[in-house]
Protein backbone atom coordinates (compact mmCIF):
# COMPACT_ATOMS: atom_id res chain seq x y z
CA UNK A 1 0.00 0.00 0.00
CA UNK A 2 1.19 3.44 -0.94
CA UNK A 3 1.58 5.94 1.66
CA UNK A 4 2.26 9.59 1.93
CA UNK A 5 5.44 10.92 2.46
CA UNK A 6 6.66 11.59 6.08
CA UNK A 7 7.39 15.51 6.13
CA UNK A 8 10.45 16.94 7.70
CA UNK A 9 10.62 18.49 10.86
CA UNK A 10 10.17 22.19 9.68
CA UNK A 11 7.63 21.01 7.73
CA UNK A 12 6.06 19.84 10.91
CA UNK A 13 6.66 23.58 12.38
CA UNK A 14 5.29 25.01 10.07
CA UNK A 15 1.85 22.79 9.53
CA UNK A 16 1.45 23.98 12.89
CA UNK A 17 2.03 27.64 12.69
CA UNK A 18 -0.62 27.04 10.09
CA UNK A 19 -3.30 25.29 12.22
CA UNK A 20 -2.57 27.96 15.21
CA UNK A 21 -2.33 31.16 13.21
CA UNK A 22 -2.72 32.43 9.34
CA UNK A 23 0.34 35.10 9.98
CA UNK A 24 3.12 33.48 10.94
CA UNK A 25 5.23 35.22 13.43
CA UNK A 26 9.15 35.35 15.60
CA UNK A 27 8.14 33.61 18.97
CA UNK A 28 10.49 35.98 20.66
CA UNK A 29 9.29 39.68 20.73
CA UNK A 30 11.38 42.06 19.51
CA UNK A 31 11.85 44.72 22.38
CA UNK A 32 15.51 44.20 22.35
CA UNK A 33 18.05 43.50 19.49
CA UNK A 34 18.47 39.98 19.53
CA UNK A 35 19.87 36.97 17.46
CA UNK A 36 17.53 35.41 15.53
CA UNK A 37 17.71 31.82 15.36
CA UNK A 38 15.44 29.52 12.66
CA UNK A 39 15.18 26.35 13.46
CA UNK A 40 17.45 24.68 10.75
CA UNK A 41 20.27 26.85 12.67
CA UNK A 42 18.92 25.44 16.08
CA UNK A 43 19.46 22.01 14.86
CA UNK A 44 22.70 23.08 13.21
CA UNK A 45 23.94 24.32 16.89
CA UNK A 46 22.65 21.52 18.42
CA UNK A 47 24.28 18.98 15.88
CA UNK A 48 27.80 21.32 16.75
CA UNK A 49 27.79 21.46 20.05
CA UNK A 50 25.82 17.90 21.81
CA UNK A 51 28.36 15.70 23.90
CA UNK A 52 26.15 13.13 22.71
CA UNK A 53 26.67 13.41 19.33
CA UNK A 54 30.51 14.14 19.78
CA UNK A 55 30.97 10.90 21.90
CA UNK A 56 29.10 8.81 19.00
CA UNK A 57 31.72 10.77 16.53
CA UNK A 58 34.35 9.52 18.25
CA UNK A 59 33.53 6.39 18.94
CA UNK A 60 33.20 5.76 14.85
CA UNK A 61 36.79 7.24 14.82
CA UNK A 62 38.09 4.54 17.64
CA UNK A 63 36.50 1.80 15.67
CA UNK A 64 37.59 2.92 12.86
CA UNK A 65 41.71 2.61 14.35
CA UNK A 66 40.55 -0.64 15.44
CA UNK A 67 39.73 -2.19 12.25
CA UNK A 68 43.44 -0.54 10.73
CA UNK A 69 45.08 -1.94 13.37
CA UNK A 70 43.47 -5.51 12.62
CA UNK A 71 44.37 -5.09 8.85
CA UNK A 72 47.86 -4.31 9.42
CA UNK A 73 47.74 -7.72 11.06
CA UNK A 74 48.04 -8.96 7.30
CA UNK A 75 51.11 -7.18 6.89
CA UNK A 76 55.50 -8.99 7.18
CA UNK A 77 56.70 -7.08 10.32
CA UNK A 78 60.98 -6.09 10.12
CA UNK A 79 63.15 -5.02 12.15
CA UNK A 80 67.05 -4.13 12.60
CA UNK A 81 68.97 -5.36 15.36
CA UNK A 82 72.65 -4.79 16.09
CA UNK A 83 75.05 -5.82 19.02
CA UNK A 84 78.45 -5.11 19.87
CA UNK A 85 80.35 -6.61 22.99
CA UNK A 86 83.94 -5.87 24.27
CA UNK A 87 85.57 -9.04 25.52
CA UNK A 88 88.66 -8.61 28.06
CA UNK A 89 91.72 -10.21 28.12
CA UNK A 90 92.21 -13.04 30.81
CA UNK A 91 95.93 -13.39 31.03
CA UNK A 92 99.34 -11.94 30.11
CA UNK A 93 99.10 -13.66 26.80
CA UNK A 94 95.42 -12.51 25.56
CA UNK A 95 94.20 -9.66 23.55
CA UNK A 96 91.04 -7.46 23.85
CA UNK A 97 88.51 -7.79 20.97
CA UNK A 98 85.22 -6.25 19.82
CA UNK A 99 82.72 -8.30 18.11
CA UNK A 100 79.81 -6.72 15.96
CA UNK A 101 76.71 -8.16 14.55
CA UNK A 102 73.97 -6.72 12.66
CA UNK A 103 71.39 -8.17 10.49
CA UNK A 104 67.94 -7.60 9.58
CA UNK A 105 64.48 -10.25 10.25
CA UNK A 106 61.00 -10.26 9.30
CA UNK A 107 58.12 -12.30 9.31
CA UNK A 108 54.82 -12.84 8.62
CA UNK A 109 52.08 -15.04 9.76
CA UNK A 110 50.52 -17.07 6.36
CA UNK A 111 47.47 -18.95 8.35
CA UNK A 112 46.64 -18.91 11.89
CA UNK A 113 42.96 -20.65 11.87
CA UNK A 114 41.60 -17.31 10.39
CA UNK A 115 42.02 -15.38 13.60
CA UNK A 116 43.36 -12.15 11.98
CA UNK A 117 40.04 -12.53 9.11
CA UNK A 118 37.86 -12.94 11.44
CA UNK A 119 39.14 -10.49 14.07
CA UNK A 120 39.21 -7.92 11.00
CA UNK A 121 35.62 -8.70 10.22
CA UNK A 122 34.46 -8.37 13.67
CA UNK A 123 36.24 -4.50 14.06
CA UNK A 124 34.12 -3.82 10.54
CA UNK A 125 31.15 -5.07 11.73
CA UNK A 126 31.45 -2.85 15.05
CA UNK A 127 32.58 0.00 12.99
CA UNK A 128 29.22 0.10 11.07
CA UNK A 129 27.14 -0.48 13.81
CA UNK A 130 29.24 2.55 15.48
CA UNK A 131 28.06 4.67 12.61
CA UNK A 132 24.68 3.59 12.90
CA UNK A 133 25.07 4.63 16.70
CA UNK A 134 25.54 7.99 15.61
CA UNK A 135 22.96 8.31 13.17
CA UNK A 136 20.69 7.08 15.69
CA UNK A 137 22.56 9.99 18.39
CA UNK A 138 21.67 12.67 15.44
CA UNK A 139 18.21 11.63 15.12
CA UNK A 140 17.50 12.43 18.44
CA UNK A 141 19.08 15.57 18.73
CA UNK A 142 17.40 17.09 15.96
CA UNK A 143 13.83 15.43 17.37
CA UNK A 144 14.62 16.56 20.53
CA UNK A 145 15.52 20.81 19.15
CA UNK A 146 11.73 19.72 16.89
CA UNK A 147 9.70 19.42 20.60
CA UNK A 148 11.34 22.17 21.66
CA UNK A 149 10.18 24.50 18.63
CA UNK A 150 7.22 22.60 18.87
CA UNK A 151 6.85 23.09 23.25
CA UNK A 152 7.42 26.90 22.03
CA UNK A 153 5.38 27.26 19.65
CA UNK A 154 2.48 25.95 21.65
CA UNK A 155 3.03 28.20 24.43
CA UNK A 156 3.60 31.17 22.63
CA UNK A 157 -0.13 30.58 21.28
CA UNK A 158 -1.37 29.73 24.63
CA UNK A 159 -0.08 33.23 25.52
CA UNK A 160 -1.78 35.00 22.21
CA UNK A 161 -5.31 32.95 23.84
CA UNK A 162 -4.99 34.87 27.21
CA UNK A 163 -3.78 37.84 26.08
CA UNK A 164 -7.06 38.27 23.46
CA UNK A 165 -8.85 37.07 26.86
CA UNK A 166 -7.49 39.71 28.82
CA UNK A 167 -8.22 42.15 26.09
CA UNK A 168 -11.84 41.13 26.14
CA UNK A 169 -12.23 41.11 29.66
CA UNK A 170 -11.00 44.86 29.90
CA UNK A 171 -13.29 45.83 26.78
CA UNK A 172 -15.95 44.20 29.49
CA UNK A 173 -14.59 46.24 32.20
CA UNK A 174 -14.88 49.53 30.44
CA UNK A 175 -18.30 48.61 28.86
CA UNK A 176 -19.44 47.70 32.99
CA UNK A 177 -18.12 50.80 34.82
CA UNK A 178 -20.18 52.95 31.67
CA UNK A 179 -23.29 51.12 32.32
CA UNK A 180 -22.60 51.39 35.89
CA UNK A 181 -21.95 55.56 36.26
CA UNK A 182 -25.34 55.31 33.87
CA UNK A 183 -27.21 53.47 36.77
CA UNK A 184 -28.14 50.88 33.99
CA UNK A 185 -26.09 47.78 35.91
CA UNK A 186 -25.51 46.54 39.32
CA UNK A 187 -22.20 47.74 41.00
CA UNK A 188 -21.46 43.98 42.29
CA UNK A 189 -21.20 43.25 38.50
CA UNK A 190 -18.55 46.17 38.17
CA UNK A 191 -16.71 44.27 41.16
CA UNK A 192 -16.87 41.15 39.49
CA UNK A 193 -15.56 42.51 36.05
CA UNK A 194 -12.87 43.73 38.27
CA UNK A 195 -11.75 40.33 39.65
CA UNK A 196 -12.04 38.99 36.09
CA UNK A 197 -9.90 41.29 34.60
CA UNK A 198 -7.36 40.38 37.43
CA UNK A 199 -7.20 36.58 37.05
CA UNK A 200 -6.54 37.50 33.33
CA UNK A 201 -3.87 39.44 33.89
CA UNK A 202 -2.81 36.99 35.92
CA UNK A 203 -3.14 34.04 33.58
CA UNK A 204 -1.31 36.39 30.73
CA UNK A 205 1.65 36.81 33.02
CA UNK A 206 1.71 33.09 33.93
CA UNK A 207 1.93 32.21 30.29
CA UNK A 208 4.37 34.94 29.56
CA UNK A 209 6.54 32.81 32.20
CA UNK A 210 5.69 29.51 30.63
CA UNK A 211 6.86 30.60 27.37
CA UNK A 212 10.12 32.37 28.58
CA UNK A 213 11.35 29.08 30.17
CA UNK A 214 10.30 27.04 27.10
CA UNK A 215 12.64 29.80 25.35
CA UNK A 216 15.26 28.42 28.28
CA UNK A 217 14.80 25.27 27.22
CA UNK A 218 15.88 26.08 23.70
CA UNK A 219 19.42 27.77 25.03
CA UNK A 220 20.09 24.97 27.66
CA UNK A 221 19.76 22.44 24.23
CA UNK A 222 21.84 24.90 22.43
CA UNK A 223 24.32 25.69 24.75
CA UNK A 224 23.70 29.32 23.73
CA UNK A 225 25.37 31.80 26.15
CA UNK A 226 22.29 32.53 28.27
CA UNK A 227 23.06 36.28 29.01
CA UNK A 228 21.93 37.42 25.49
CA UNK A 229 18.63 37.52 24.37
CA UNK A 230 17.40 35.31 21.14
CA UNK A 231 14.45 35.31 19.20
CA UNK A 232 13.12 31.91 17.84
CA UNK A 233 11.97 32.49 14.67
CA UNK A 234 9.41 29.73 13.35
CA UNK A 235 9.29 28.71 10.16
CA UNK A 236 6.79 29.78 7.53
CA UNK A 237 3.20 28.31 7.47
CA UNK A 238 2.36 25.99 4.83
CA UNK A 239 -1.15 23.90 3.33
CA UNK A 240 0.63 20.83 4.12
CA UNK A 241 -1.97 17.57 4.57
CA UNK A 242 -1.71 15.58 7.61
CA UNK A 243 -0.69 12.02 6.32
CA UNK A 244 -2.93 8.96 6.63
CA UNK A 245 -0.87 6.20 8.21
CA UNK A 246 -1.13 2.11 8.02
CA UNK A 247 -0.27 0.60 11.34
CA UNK A 248 1.34 -2.57 8.97
CA UNK A 249 3.51 -0.40 7.02
CA UNK A 250 4.81 1.66 9.61
CA UNK A 251 6.12 -1.27 12.11
CA UNK A 252 7.62 -2.61 8.49
CA UNK A 253 9.08 0.21 7.93
CA UNK A 254 10.45 0.48 11.24
CA UNK A 255 12.08 -2.52 11.23
CA UNK A 256 13.58 -1.93 8.13
CA UNK A 257 14.58 1.71 8.75
CA UNK A 258 15.66 2.45 12.37
CA UNK A 259 19.64 2.52 12.60
CA UNK A 260 19.40 1.19 16.26
CA UNK A 261 18.11 -1.89 14.82
CA UNK A 262 20.93 -2.16 12.46
CA UNK A 263 23.51 -1.51 15.33
CA UNK A 264 22.64 -4.13 17.08
CA UNK A 265 21.66 -6.62 14.33
CA UNK A 266 25.79 -5.56 12.72
CA UNK A 267 26.67 -6.65 16.39
CA UNK A 268 24.78 -9.80 16.24
CA UNK A 269 27.19 -10.36 13.61
CA UNK A 270 29.85 -9.47 15.12
CA UNK A 271 29.73 -11.37 18.17
CA UNK A 272 29.71 -14.33 15.84
CA UNK A 273 32.61 -13.82 14.46
CA UNK A 274 33.99 -13.88 17.98
CA UNK A 275 33.16 -17.31 18.43
CA UNK A 276 35.44 -17.89 15.31
CA UNK A 277 38.35 -16.02 16.43
CA UNK A 278 38.19 -18.13 20.20
CA UNK A 279 37.71 -21.85 17.78
CA UNK A 280 40.61 -20.69 15.42
CA UNK A 281 42.92 -20.77 18.75
CA UNK A 282 42.80 -24.24 18.58
CA UNK A 283 44.07 -24.18 14.77
CA UNK A 284 48.10 -24.42 13.94
CA UNK A 285 49.68 -21.62 13.33
CA UNK A 286 52.14 -20.99 10.40
CA UNK A 287 54.60 -18.51 9.72
CA UNK A 288 57.47 -17.37 7.86
CA UNK A 289 60.66 -15.63 8.04
CA UNK A 290 63.57 -14.23 6.98
CA UNK A 291 66.94 -12.91 8.56
CA UNK A 292 69.82 -11.38 6.62
CA UNK A 293 73.27 -10.27 8.34
CA UNK A 294 76.56 -10.38 9.03
CA UNK A 295 79.52 -9.78 11.44
CA UNK A 296 82.70 -8.67 12.51
CA UNK A 297 85.63 -9.21 14.95
CA UNK A 298 88.79 -6.78 15.65
CA UNK A 299 91.40 -6.64 15.72
CA UNK A 300 91.95 -8.82 13.00
CA UNK A 301 94.00 -9.67 10.31
CA UNK A 302 91.20 -8.79 7.83
CA UNK A 303 89.85 -5.25 7.74
CA UNK A 304 86.42 -4.29 9.27
CA UNK A 305 84.73 -3.77 6.59
CA UNK A 306 86.13 -6.81 4.46
CA UNK A 307 84.93 -9.08 7.22
CA UNK A 308 81.41 -7.63 6.99
CA UNK A 309 81.34 -8.36 3.51
CA UNK A 310 82.55 -12.16 4.06
CA UNK A 311 80.63 -12.98 7.07
CA UNK A 312 77.29 -11.45 5.32
CA UNK A 313 74.53 -14.65 5.28
CA UNK A 314 70.57 -15.00 5.29
CA UNK A 315 68.21 -17.45 5.56
CA UNK A 316 64.97 -18.02 5.02
CA UNK A 317 61.91 -20.68 7.15
CA UNK A 318 58.14 -21.52 7.79
CA UNK A 319 57.65 -22.85 10.78
CA UNK A 320 54.54 -24.36 12.03
CA UNK A 321 53.04 -24.08 15.82
CA UNK A 322 50.46 -26.87 16.86
CA UNK A 323 48.87 -25.83 19.99
CA UNK A 324 48.45 -28.97 22.32
CA UNK A 325 47.39 -27.41 26.21
CA UNK A 326 46.50 -24.29 26.10
CA UNK A 327 45.38 -24.44 29.95
CA UNK A 328 42.01 -24.26 28.57
CA UNK A 329 42.34 -20.70 27.25
CA UNK A 330 40.38 -21.26 23.82
CA UNK A 331 37.23 -23.00 25.99
CA UNK A 332 37.10 -20.08 27.99
CA UNK A 333 37.39 -17.78 25.23
CA UNK A 334 34.59 -19.20 23.01
CA UNK A 335 32.21 -19.55 26.16
CA UNK A 336 32.74 -15.94 26.77
CA UNK A 337 32.14 -14.98 23.18
CA UNK A 338 28.82 -17.55 23.43
CA UNK A 339 27.39 -15.14 26.35
CA UNK A 340 28.57 -12.01 24.51
CA UNK A 341 26.50 -13.52 21.31
CA UNK A 342 23.44 -14.05 23.25
CA UNK A 343 23.60 -11.15 24.99
CA UNK A 344 23.44 -8.91 21.58
CA UNK A 345 20.59 -11.13 20.23
CA UNK A 346 18.47 -10.18 23.73
CA UNK A 347 19.44 -6.70 23.02
CA UNK A 348 18.55 -7.30 19.28
CA UNK A 349 15.43 -8.74 20.21
CA UNK A 350 14.41 -6.41 22.71
CA UNK A 351 14.72 -3.40 21.17
CA UNK A 352 12.43 -5.31 17.66
CA UNK A 353 10.20 -5.39 20.32
CA UNK A 354 10.29 -2.23 21.56
CA UNK A 355 10.31 -0.65 17.92
CA UNK A 356 7.33 -2.42 16.96
CA UNK A 357 5.74 -0.73 20.80
CA UNK A 358 6.44 2.19 19.95
CA UNK A 359 4.98 2.43 16.25
CA UNK A 360 1.73 1.25 17.96
CA UNK A 361 1.31 3.70 20.59
CA UNK A 362 2.47 6.83 18.50
CA UNK A 363 0.18 5.28 15.73
CA UNK A 364 -2.90 5.42 18.62
CA UNK A 365 -1.79 8.27 20.48
CA UNK A 366 -2.02 10.09 16.40
CA UNK A 367 -5.10 8.43 16.14
CA UNK A 368 -6.36 9.86 19.43
CA UNK A 369 -4.75 13.20 18.72
CA UNK A 370 -7.13 14.03 15.55
CA UNK A 371 -10.30 13.16 17.71
CA UNK A 372 -9.23 15.43 20.28
CA UNK A 373 -8.24 18.41 17.78
CA UNK A 374 -11.92 17.45 16.42
CA UNK A 375 -13.82 17.09 19.70
CA UNK A 376 -11.58 21.03 20.40
CA UNK A 377 -12.84 22.77 17.25
CA UNK A 378 -15.90 21.37 17.99
CA UNK A 379 -15.96 22.71 21.44
CA UNK A 380 -14.17 25.70 20.46
CA UNK A 381 -17.17 26.96 17.71
CA UNK A 382 -20.37 25.97 20.52
CA UNK A 383 -18.32 28.10 23.21
CA UNK A 384 -17.93 31.03 20.83
CA UNK A 385 -21.45 31.11 19.97
CA UNK A 386 -23.08 30.93 23.48
CA UNK A 387 -20.65 33.67 24.56
CA UNK A 388 -21.97 35.65 21.75
CA UNK A 389 -25.62 35.24 22.85
CA UNK A 390 -25.32 34.89 27.12
CA UNK A 391 -23.54 38.67 26.24
CA UNK A 392 -26.69 39.24 24.15
CA UNK A 393 -28.87 38.32 27.12
CA UNK A 394 -26.77 40.32 29.42
CA UNK A 395 -27.22 43.47 27.56
CA UNK A 396 -31.01 42.97 27.87
CA UNK A 397 -31.23 42.17 31.48
CA UNK A 398 -32.39 38.37 30.73
CA UNK A 399 -28.94 36.67 32.31
CA UNK A 400 -26.58 37.68 34.77
CA UNK A 401 -23.21 38.36 35.30
CA UNK A 402 -22.22 34.95 36.64
CA UNK A 403 -23.39 33.23 33.11
CA UNK A 404 -21.66 35.50 30.98
CA UNK A 405 -18.27 35.22 32.90
CA UNK A 406 -18.92 31.16 33.01
CA UNK A 407 -19.25 31.20 29.25
CA UNK A 408 -16.50 33.35 28.74
CA UNK A 409 -14.31 31.11 31.10
CA UNK A 410 -15.64 28.18 29.04
CA UNK A 411 -14.39 29.37 25.71
CA UNK A 412 -11.07 30.14 26.67
CA UNK A 413 -10.67 27.03 28.05
CA UNK A 414 -12.02 25.44 24.62
CA UNK A 415 -9.72 28.08 23.11
CA UNK A 416 -6.57 26.53 24.77
CA UNK A 417 -7.68 23.12 24.45
CA UNK A 418 -7.31 24.03 20.57
CA UNK A 419 -4.31 24.86 20.89
CA UNK A 420 -2.90 22.13 23.06
CA UNK A 421 -4.92 19.36 20.29
CA UNK A 422 -3.44 20.56 17.31
CA UNK A 423 0.45 20.86 18.91
CA UNK A 424 0.21 17.49 19.94
CA UNK A 425 -1.53 16.44 16.30
CA UNK A 426 2.04 18.03 15.25
CA UNK A 427 4.16 16.05 17.59
CA UNK A 428 2.96 12.56 17.32
CA UNK A 429 3.14 12.95 13.47
CA UNK A 430 6.63 14.34 14.48
CA UNK A 431 6.91 11.27 16.82
CA UNK A 432 5.84 8.87 14.12
CA UNK A 433 8.66 10.01 11.80
CA UNK A 434 11.01 9.92 15.34
CA UNK A 435 10.04 6.23 15.76
CA UNK A 436 10.18 4.69 12.50
CA UNK A 437 13.79 5.81 11.71
CA UNK A 438 12.36 8.44 8.73
CA UNK A 439 13.79 11.57 10.61
CA UNK A 440 16.53 12.86 8.33
CA UNK A 441 19.08 14.63 10.85
CA UNK A 442 21.40 14.92 7.78
CA UNK A 443 18.99 17.22 5.73
CA UNK A 444 16.19 17.54 7.78
CA UNK A 445 14.69 19.77 4.91
CA UNK A 446 14.37 16.97 2.59
CA UNK A 447 11.08 15.11 2.97
CA UNK A 448 11.63 11.21 2.97
CA UNK A 449 8.55 9.19 1.47
CA UNK A 450 6.80 5.91 2.62
CA UNK A 451 7.03 3.02 0.45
Amino acid sequence: MTMRPLVSIPSLVALLLALLTRHPSPLCAQDSPARVITLGEAIRLALDSSSAVRLARNNVSLDSITVRQFRNQFLPDLSASGQASQGFASGSAGTNSLNTNVGLSGGVTLYNGNQNVNALREAELNARAGGQDLARTRQTIVFIVATDFLALITQQELLRVQQQNLAAQQDQLTQLEAFTKAGTKNIGDLYQQQSATAAARLAVANASRTTELAKVDLIQELVLDPRLTYAFESPAADSSQRPVFNLDSLMGLALRQRVDIQALALRVQAAEREILVAEGGRLPVVSATIGYGSAATTPADVSFANQLDQRRGGSVGVGVALPIFDRGAVAIARQRAKIQLENEKLALRDQVQGAALDVRRAYLNYQSAQEQLTAADAQQKAAALALEAMQTRYRVGLATFVEVTLARATLVQAQSAVVTARSSLVFQQALMSYYTGMLDASGVGNPRALP
